[in-house]
């Protein structure tokens, strides 16, 4: 538990208070549900040029708040602008997602440098210095939550080279040359870490550790890839900023969650949208915070399902540090209308 002297709910909440209505953002809060968020994407030209055109980027991470008053705003920005920071090629098609020139020898990886990520990350830092700057004059009681990929996941996309599907090559190399895919993850974690300290430097007041391949991997490996490389960061994190609290979210874990909470030196753990709020409750230490965990789809059909799902997360989670979220991110197809019809129904809890 941090000790925290605020009046922002969601930070205290991450310091351990349940506070009640809970406070309330969604992953993927800014973006191609909302059509002022289409219009700045049209504008920008691309994706990695939105994420790196301060103006923009600021402008579309304040948009969500400003129409729906979340408690906090998170950094527009992608878990793999960690990579490209280092030298990876990577590019955004239409209708394909991510692409990379993949990671495939010690060659490859040592093309990438850490020492690169400041200077690269730098239009990012100034989004994080502006929307900071925004939300203390014009929207006082909000947070800003910086983040990063968790090494797990953004290898992934490393060694394959796209996103979607299992990631077959990056499994596959994690079987049959561990040492080459630990390399790949040290690195990775030395970036990770460089990126979100500068991040909390430039003003982000949480942190959180995407983990969204999280449930691909064995027992074995979830414990290897996942929680130790989890620790590690969290430990440094901590060591350097002890003041900034830190949210883990290793998607699809199912009880492994509970072991994951036990290790890292997290202040909350996300919930996905397969986890049951009320097991998750049981196992995960009362003083941590728990995140989540709406159906992105609840939210897409409005009316009175999503009511019921949103009213029976809310009776799982009260009397405990709580964010209410969704279980992954918003999708493009849900009615804005129905995000407000969620938030009447959050603030009347």
């Amino acid at each position: 538990m941090l000790p925290r002297m605020t009046d922002k709910p969601f930070l205290k909440t991450l310091a351990g208070e349940a506070v009640w209505p809970p406070p309330v953002w969604l992953m993927r809060q800014a973006g191609r549900y909302l059509p002022e968020y289409r219009a700045v994407r049209d504008k920008a030209g691309g994706f990695i040029a939105l994420c790196t055109t301060p103006d923009l980027a600021a402008e579309v991470t304040l948009q969500p708040i400003r129409r729906y008053g979340f408690d906090a705003a998170i950094l527009f920005s992608d878990i793999l602008m960690v990579p490209w920071a280092m030298g990876q090629d990577l590019r955004f098609a239409e209708g394909e997602g991510p692409l990379l020139t993949p990671i495939k020898d010690q060659a490859g990886l040592d093309a990438l440098d850490v020492a690169a990520v400041p200077e690269r990350a730098a239009p990012i830092m100034e989004t994080v210095r502006r929307v900071r700057a925004a939300l203390e004059t014009d929207h006082p009681g909000r947070a800003l939550i910086g983040f990063a990929g968790s090494p797990w996941t953004v290898a992934c996309y490393m060694v394959e080279g796209r996103g979607g599907g299992e990631f077959p090559l990056a499994r596959r190399m994690a079987f049959r040359d561990p040492e080459m895919f630990a390399a790949v993850m040290a690195k990775l974690e030395s970036a990770t870490l460089t990126y979100l300290l500068a991040q909390a430097e430039a003003g982000a007041e949480a942190l959180m550790l995407f983990d969204s391949w999280a449930g691909l991997l064995s027992p074995s490996g979830f414990r290897r890839w996942v929680i130790e490389p989890s620790v590690r960061l969290a430990t440094a994190l901590r060591k350097a900023r002890p003041d900034i609290p830190l949210i883990g979210f290793p998607r699809l874990a199912g009880p492994l969650l509970q072991e994951y909470a036990a290790a890292v030196s997290v202040q909350a753990v996300a919930m996905d949208t397969g986890m049951d709020p009320a097991w998750a409750a049981r196992h995960v230490p009362p003083q941590m915070a728990l995140q989540g965990n709406l159906d992105p789809q609840a939210v897409v059909a409005g009316g009175p399902a999503l009511e019921a799902e949103a009213r029976a997360i809310l009776e799982a989670m009260r009397g405990r540090p709580f964010v209410f979220n969704l279980g992954h991110g918003i999708v493009p197809p849900t009615p804005p209308e129905h995000v407000a019809q969620l938030m009447q129904i959050l603030r009347a809890a």
